[in-house]
């Protein structure tokens, strides 16, 4: 999932982020093994860290766990490495690995596997692969991107930042260049190496050493993106291939942030019209007579914040913040219509407990992960943003057009990477590989954070890409949608049957 600097969207194919504490591990662990394939060539260079051996322990949650080595600048390998965390479901009869990752960038493919793993993946799937979770490179347990404090979080999302003046962008710009300088004193020389190719090429040396010839992935929102940076980087690896909540890599990053206000429109006229059907909603009349209510609600938190019972400030961007959150998933939307009628009603707990829950935030105050600052450090190396006044005026008339709702709290994210450290590294351009395999790309046609047209997009762009779309409401589909999709991913990861190019479910 794509997400922007000043709205701290977690998905919830996530799940919470946590720490994983090894446990149960013998006091004489079993030796590691280095496992080599002579099915694909290693890279000139790299075969220290392709030829590593690896020591796999138990660990929370019935997981085996383990750490290995990559470059932390593959242009260098003789020089400066950095840990990778990992962490495997082991399948009862699997003979090889499925590595997956839940999104962000940002999100800890650890925890997904670790508390959603019997939830997302199908019985199956689990029974026939080795279902591996990793955190990219600045993620997590993965050498991380250090930013904030809890304490400068919470002080963060209490900030009532308005946009309309130059000098109020002026103050975020130095909010902004501070973060960026804390961000480098705090995680250092890796803070340049968080891109996402770098992560694809991790991506290979974690295949070579689980002993698989060919990358079988199954990726989510944003590790589509990171699958089809691996399949044109490394073609004759790919195995299969599913890509659910499919991003567009042609589009900038304002092409992108424009997609997600038109989709979180969309989503927000559907739950509307979901919550009014109900018949228990705080909302009343027609479809956009319930709209306007909406509108009138969120400009009043944007004029006098709310402050929820523990004494905390809740602004209209943590408002906003707490409002889309349940928008990725519609078995949620009864807990958005009970935060939308207590806030209504003056009572901000609800949806302060919402965009908590977005942000990782804990009852006790801590931060679980690094999500927020992983993705600012990683989306500020994949994309040169547009951080002109101008233009950002512009762009944020567009954005309040395509999204009456929220459009205007989308805006001048180009800020947050003005003073970034490091230039951009990314470049945007549509994905490509010569692979013969089939690549599976998953397409939800309701999907506020990867709107459905980037999925045709994508699909397209590749060689072999497969369509498969589901036609419902919700961020990614396998794992929260129907059997179709389930089948359709099943049939094909576990049998190598592809579905039919342009299959609905």
């Amino acid at each position: 999932m794509m997400r922007r600097p000043r709205l701290r969207i977690r998905e919830l194919a996530a799940v919470a982020a946590g720490t994983l504490l090894l446990s149960g591990c013998s006091s004489a662990p079993p030796a590691p093994v280095p496992v080599h394939t002579d099915a694909a060539p290693v890279p000139t260079g790299l075969e220290r860290f392709y030829d590593q051996a690896v020591s796999w322990a138990a660990c929370e949650g019935g997981l085996k766990c383990a750490e290995v080595q990559v470059p932390m600048d593959y242009s260098d390998p003789t020089g400066k490495s950095i840990t990778l965390a990992l962490a495997k479901m082991e399948g009862r009869k699997a003979t090889k690995t499925l590595l997956v990752n839940p999104g962000g960038p940002g999100a800890s493919g650890i925890d997904l596997v670790r508390d959603a793993g019997k939830f997302y993946f199908s019985k199956a799937l689990r029974d026939n692969y080795d279902v591996l979770g990793f955190d990219p490179r600045g993620v997590s347990r993965s050498t991380p991107v250090k930013c904030q404090t809890d304490a400068q979080m919470d002080a963060e999302r209490q900030l009532d930042l308005p946009t309309t003046t130059d000098a109020d962008l002026a103050a975020i710009r130095k909010l902004s260049a501070a973060n960026a300088k804390e961000c480098d004193r705090r995680t250092g020389p890796p803070l340049a190496f968080v891109d996402t190719v770098s992560a694809a090429r991790d991506m290979d040396v974690i295949r070579a050493l689980v002993g698989d010839p060919q990358l079988n992935y199954l990726g989510f929102s944003y590790g589509t993106k990171l699958g089809a940076t691996y399949a044109g980087l490394f073609p004759q690896q790919v195995g299969r291939l599913v890509l659910d909540g499919a991003m567009d890599p042609a589009l900038s990053e304002e092409e992108l942030v424009l997609g997600q206000a038109k989709g979180f429109e969309g989503a927000t006229r559907a739950y509307m019209q979901d919550c009014l059907d109900s018949g228990d909603c705080p909302f009343s009349g027609t479809l956009d007579a319930a709209m306007a209510q909406l509108h009138e609600l969120i400009d009043s938190v944007a004029q006098t914040p709310m402050h929820a019972s523990d004494g905390r400030l809740l602004p209209v961007t943590t408002f906003v913040n707490g409002f889309i959150y349940p928008l990725y998933d519609d078995r949620f939307w009864p807990d958005l219509s009970v935060a939308l009628s207590d806030a209504i009603a003056g009572d901000a707990d609800a949806m302060m407990a919402l965009s908590d829950d977005a942000a990782g935030r804990q009852e006790d105050g801590h931060y679980d992960g690094n999500a927020n600052a992983a993705f600012g450090a990683i989306n500020c190396l994949d994309y040169k943003m547009v951080s002109d006044i101008p233009t950002m005026r512009r762009d944020a008339s567009e954005l309040e057009a395509a999204s009456p709702t929220i459009g205007k709290y989308m805006a001048y994210g180009g800020i947050a990477c003005q003073d970034w450290p490091y230039p951009p590294t990314g470049k945007q351009a549509p994905a490509s590989s010569a692979t013969d395999h089939p690549i599976v790309v998953i397409g939800t046609t309701g999907d506020p954070a990867t709107p459905y047209d980037w999925a045709i997009a994508l699909s397209g762009q590749l060689q072999t890409g497969v369509l498969v779309s589901f036609e419902g409401q919700g961020h990614t589909a396998y794992g929260r949608s129907n059997k179709c999709i389930t089948n359709a991913v099943d049939d094909f990861l576990i049998d190598g049957k592809a579905p039919a190019d342009g299959l609905k479910c």
